[in-house]
């Protein structure tokens, strides 16, 4: 399967006492294709630093960046399907570069897209995803 996750997915899977942390554990025993871009990797580092340290988001992009199933897309055209909070569209544009299955955020912004049939881009939230994945490992 095929994801990307939003930053607030991310600073919250990452703490080892998260309730969440199942979807980190998952990516690093390659369970699942996590899709970076430049400008996604930029806005993780940002956040991750402000939010724990620069020391910790070294060490989680490194992480992330290494594991065999991560994967570098860029995205070549802008959509621009998000009005309210235009930062939000990257996901977007990268997800539909890549092909991927889903967006995994709990970000309001992303509700406008179970409204736009083209391009078809599923954005949901953690426990959806959950629901998803217990589905297919069950």
């Amino acid at each position: 399967m095929r994801i990307l996750i939003d930053t607030n997915i991310l600073l919250a899977i990452v703490p080892k006492r998260s309730s969440e942390r199942w979807l980190y554990e998952m990516l690093r025993n390659d369970k699942l294709v996590l899709i970076l871009s430049n400008e996604i990797i930029e806005e993780y580092e940002e956040k991750l630093a402000w939010f724990y340290s620069e020391y910790f988001a070294e060490i989680v992009l490194d992480e992330l960046l290494n594991l065999p199933l991560t994967e570098q897309t860029e995205a070549f055209y802008k959509w621009q399907l998000i009005e309210e909070d235009k930062d939000d569209n990257k996901f977007i544009d990268v997800a539909i570069a890549s092909n991927a299955d889903y967006i995994i955020t709990n970000d309001k912004h992303f509700k406008i897209l179970h409204n736009i049939t083209f391009p078809k881009v599923q954005a949901i939230t953690i426990q959806e995803f959950k629901k998803v994945i217990e589905n297919v490992y069950t």
